[in-house]
Parts: C-alpha cells; sequence; structure tokens
C-alpha cells in the first residue's frame, strides 16, 4: 500500500521500511528497527549502482571532468572542480590566480544557490505545514515577517496574495507541488502565520534561484555543468571583447551577489531562527557519530597552500573542537573505503579496506531479488561502499565545516554560531544535532555570501592591474607528462568532502576512483559494524509519534542534504548496463 511521499511503509518485525526517501536526489532506502515508538537501529541503502568510475578508465585525463560531472545532475560544478583539480594535481600543474579567484567565485554561488534552494524546496517541508497556511491572518503574517527582517516584500496584501494562490491549489482538488506530504502530522508546531511565510518564501526562492544561476553561465557558459579546464578556466577575460568577460559580464556577476546577499540576510537567516524557535526540542535528537572531517576548500592562493584555504582542513573527533587533527589525503592509511556490507567485491577480500589510489569497482549484488520486504542487514545491504578516516566513521557536510571554522577562530563564525545559540536558548551540544546541522548549513550561507564579494573585488583589482590571464598552457601537451603519475583533486562540495584521486599512466587514466560527501554520510555499517552518519543519527533519540507517517526519519536524513545519484548510478534489475556509448 502507497502511503504519502510514495514511501512504502511497512512494518516487518518491528521495522519500518521508507523506500524511496522523497525529496533528495537519487534513490534511498531507509529501514529502521523499532523499540516501541523509539529507532532502535537504523540502515541506509543505496538501491542504484555507480559506474562512472569504470567508463572513465583508459581516457585522457584532461576529458575526464566532463565526465566526472555527470555523476550527479543536482550536484552541478563539485564534481569537474574535482577532476580537473586531479589531474593537476597529478601532474604538478598550477594555475593563474584569476582562474582560482573565478573557481572560488563559482564554488561560492554552487553552495548558496544549492542551500537556499535544499532549505526550502527540500528541508522545510519537514517542519512548515503547507495547509495549515489556509488559515492564516495576512495581516498578522505581515507583523510576523516584519518582525523578522526588512525584506521588502511582507505587506498584508502580499500575504493575502500568497494564501489565495494557495488555496488554489487546494480547491482544484490538489497540492501540485506540495502533494503527497504528512499535512497536519502532530509533530508540525508552526502557527498558522509562519506556515503561510514560509510557503511564501518557498516560492520566492524559486524565482530567485533563476537569476543567481548565471554568475555560472558568465564564467562556465552554461549550468547546470558549466565548462572547466585542466590548467585553469575556459572563460577568457577580455574588457574589449562582446564574447569574452567584459566588464559588461562582471557587472551581472556583481548584481548576482548583491541579490544573493540580500535574499541571504533578509529571508533564509531569519525563517532558520523563526522556524527553528518552535523546534528546540530537535537540538537533542539526531546528534550521530561526533566524528566531523573536512577536506579545506577555497584557497587565498592555490590548492598546494592549504593555509590559505577559507575552509580550513582537518579532523574533528568525539565532539571536540578543541583539538582538530590533520589528514592526509595521499597517505594509504587514512582514507580507506570498505565493503564488507556493500554490494562490491574487492580482489584480496571483503573485509579488507582500500585506499581510493588502490580502489576498486568490482560490481557484485548479493541482495534480495526486488521487490522485496526487507534487507539482510547481517550481509550487504548497499549501492555504497563505507568510508572511513584511520577506520573512524565520519561526518561531512555544513556542520563540519562550520565547527572547523569555529574551532580555528573564524571571527564571523563565531559570532554567528554564538548569536544562533543565545537567541534560541540552546547549549553549545545543541550544534551536533539535527536542528544545528540545519542551522550550521544556514550560517555557512551567509558567511560565503559576505566572502564571495571579496573575492570578486580581488579579481576586479587583478583586472585593474593588467592581469588578465586565465589558462596555463604549460603542460598542455602530454608529451610532457611522466609515464606514470597520481594525484587528487578534492573540494568542499555544499554537501561535503569530496575527493576525486586519478591514476595516470602513459598519458591515459589507469584508474579512477570517486569518494563523495553521501557516501560519507549515507554509507553502510564497516567491518567492524560501526554504523554511517546517517544510522548514527537516525539511532539517537527518536521516537516516532506515528509510525505510518514518519516525519521524524525525514527531518534527520533532510539535515544532511543526501545526494544518492552522487553515490551510486542506474542498471537494470539484473544488473545490465541500459546504454553503451562509443566515443571517437
Amino acid at each position: 500500500m502507497w502511503k504519502p511521499h510514495q514511501q512504502e511503509m511497512k512494518k516487518m518485525a518491528e521495522r519500518i521500511v521508507v523506500d524511496p526517501i522523497t525529496r533528495i536526489e537519487g534513490h534511498l532506502r531507509i529501514e529502521a528497527q523499532m523499540e516501541g515508538d523509539q529507532i532502535a537501529s537504523a540502515y541506509s541503502s543505496g538501491t542504484m549502482v555507480r559506474g562512472i568510475e569504470l567508463i572513465l578508465r583508459g581516457r585522457d585525463p584532461r576529458d575526464a571532468w566532463a565526465y566526472a560531472q555527470r555523476i550527479c545532475g543536482v550536484c552541478t560544478l563539485v564534481h569537474g572542480i574535482a577532476s580537473v583539480r586531479a589531474v593537476e594535481n597529478a601532474l604538478n600543474y598550477p594555475i593563474p590566480p584569476n582562474a582560482q579567484l573565478i573557481r572560488n567565485l563559482m564554488i561560492g554561488a554552487q553552495y548558496i544557490h544549492d542551500h537556499v534552494m535544499h532549505f526550502y524546496h527540500l528541508h522545510a517541508l519537514d517542519w512548515v505545514d503547507v495547509v495549515s497556511a489556509l488559515s492564516a491572518d495576512p495581516a498578522k503574517t505581515s507583523e510576523l515577517a516584519q518582525s523578522l527582517s526588512n525584506w521588502p516584500k511582507a505587506s498584508p496584501g502580499y500575504f493575502a496574495d500568497m494564501r489565495k494562490k494557495l488555496k488554489g491549489f487546494v480547491e482544484a482538488g490538489q497540492l501540485g507541488i506540495f502533494a503527497k506530504a504528512y499535512w497536519g502530522h502532530s509533530a508540525y508546531k508552526l502557527p498558522p502565520e509562519a506556515n503561510l511565510m514560509a510557503v511564501a518564501h518557498y516560492l520566492e526562492a524559486l524565482s530567485w534561484q533563476r537569476d543567481v544561476v548565471q554568475l555560472h553561465t558568465i564564467f562556465g557558459g552554461k549550468n547546470p555543468h558549466p565548462n572547466f579546464l585542466v590548467g585553469g578556466t575556459a572563460s577568457p577575460i577580455d574588457l574589449n571583447s562582446d564574447s569574452a568577460i567584459n566588464m559588461k559580464k562582471l557587472a551581472q556577476v556583481q548584481n548576482v551577489i548583491d541579490k544573493m546577499r540580500s535574499f541571504v540576510d533578509q529571508v533564509y537567516l531569519p525563517d532558520t531562527l523563526a522556524i527553528a524557535g518552535f523546534y528546540k526540542e530537535w537540538g537533542e535528537r539526531g546528534e550521530g557519530l561526533g566524528n566531523f572531517l573536512c577536506y579545506g576548500d577555497l584557497p587565498g592562493t592555490s590548492m598546494d597552500d592549504p593555509d590559505s584555504y577559507f575552509f580550513p582542513a582537518g579532523v574533528i573527533l568525539d565532539r571536540d573542537i578543541s583539538t582538530v587533527h590533520p589528514l592526509d589525503m595521499n597517505n594509504s592509511d587514512e582514507i580507506q573505503e570498505f565493503v564488507a556490507h556493500s554490494w562490491y567485491d574487492y580482489s584480496d577480500g571483503k573485509e579488507q579496506p582500500k585506499h581510493p589510489y588502490d580502489g576498486e569497482t568490482n560490481l557484485n549484488y548479493t541482495g534480495p531479488k526486488p521487490p522485496y520486504k526487507q534487507l539482510d542487514v547481517e550481509q550487504a545491504y548497499s549501492w555504497m561502499k563505507a568510508p572511513r578516516w584511520k577506520g573512524k566513521p565520519m561526518e561531512v557536510g555544513p556542520l563540519a565545516r562550520v565547527l572547523m571554522l569555529y574551532a580555528k577562530g573564524h571571527e564571523q563564525t563565531q559570532e554567528l554560531v554564538n548569536m544562533t545559540l543565545k537567541t534560541l536558548d540552546l547549549p553549545v551540544r545543541a550544534l551536533f544535532s539535527t536542528l544545528g546541522r540545519t542551522a550550521a548549513r544556514t550560517l555557512e550561507t551567509k558567511i560565503l555570501a559576505d566572502a564571495m564579494q571579496g573575492w570578486y573585488d580581488q579579481l576586479i583589482a587583478n583586472i585593474k592591474a593588467g592581469d588578465t590571464k586565465t589558462f596555463n598552457e604549460a603542460l598542455w601537451d602530454p608529451s610532457t607528462w611522466p609515464n606514470q603519475c597520481k594525484g587528487v583533486g578534492f573540494m568542499e562540495a555544499p554537501r561535503g568532502a569530496l575527493g576525486h584521486w586519478v591514476v595516470i599512466e602513459n598519458g591515459k587514466i589507469s584508474n579512477y576512483q570517486a569518494v563523495v560527501p553521501s557516501t560519507w554520510n549515507a554509507g553502510p555499517r564497516d567491518a567492524q559494524d560501526q554504523a554511517g552518519a546517517y544510522e548514527a543519527a537516525l539511532q539517537d533519540n527518536h521516537q516516532l509519534a506515528d509510525a505510518k507517517q514518519p516525519v521524524e526519519i525525514l527531518r534527520t536524513i533532510h539535515s544532511f542534504d543526501p545526494c544518492i545519484a552522487c553515490a551510486v548510478h542506474l542498471s537494470d534489475e539484473d544488473g545490465e548496463e541500459l546504454l553503451q556509448l562509443k566515443v571517437t
């Protein structure tokens, strides 16, 4: 029987199955073993299989980004950046300062766009009861909105129009984009006026995002999947050209930055604080692992200068933000992937981990034949591997980065975090929760929106000083490359630590492995039976008010912003490829 959200809900031996988790990218299945109304143990399963690494073998490494970027259709840009950085690292290939600034601006824009869209269109509806908004008083909604910020769209008439638009959906017999949800659930706590305000801002964010993606089209030619180039950027600067980056296009970039900062300051940040105030008990739920990993990103000089990174690199263990441990992406004993509970085989056995340079993508589905009622979690149960740092499971993403900035003494981060905790009257421990994870994403968006102005100003200063170079031709010819080399390209994608490892032999890719944020977070148990980040978070203080409408599961899973398509890709039910392309 199909329930709201198109989720198959069955209770087998006191196990709740939610498949698929909706309002995410890709297919994710969650199984929760219950003890009464409490989740005792949880299991995260990616239900599609990835093969991009296999597709890249034997290809020209300069072309890898164009394939790797298609790992996901939502996480546009990030895999392209990681891929070109991997090849540049392998070849010891420096890029010009302008190229680095342009990449920073494109990455920053991706963050801000991605986080705003996630909050309003994927996560907010776990907290906002859309149907309740129909009973809101537009005048009181206006008073609420004006008490939170100076956003100009806050008149009684504006909210009356929004309520009328929403009423039209309902009277038509369907809720359109708001269909198939748990409206009226007892876990919803916002008053009608707050719900109406949030629904209005949901619709505003749809319009806003159409404008802000222009930055990617200016510097990368298109969106999604802008163009990249090993050795720099594909966007030449020529102020006298109509087709290159000129002053008109640079003025458009400034306009995009202004729109981003305005929406984040006047809508996104106030909405997060207002909604969080009604759900403070979620500062005690979904804590999970307590281990956080950040690769570092957004260099002030180059990727070879970690001290210049805007996001510091490091590891925090057991919630101890007084100590940041260093990490080495090339050390075979640090980052490893386990497959004991994954539908993959390793040549030397499923119990032994592998560093990505030596990684293997040997598919071996041993699970039940679909459709099935529940997984055998004692065996392999996911198409995702289980990444670990020195054998420990890690959480990656906005919370990890905000904690790293806080631990490293970043002044703006400390001010924002302290302000948030004081406003909500929550202890520091609440940072590690479902609520803390969601709040960290908002604070990070504010921090990055402000930082983008600095990168833009620096780019303009370089151009005014006569530096317009965006590409380094030095190593473009494969005849200059060593016969064998390897490198890692990493970045902090919106969802967390993303790494691409490449091995190049005789000018071609001999091995390629991508370890993505949603593999770190959504991966299954490892050979030591340690839970992944999703699993651990769901096992922390989760009571379900209604097992047939498990909105509590959605709240915690969505707080990570899953992108399972990054971790898995499609095959048919027999494991056969669906399409083969030959490129000559």
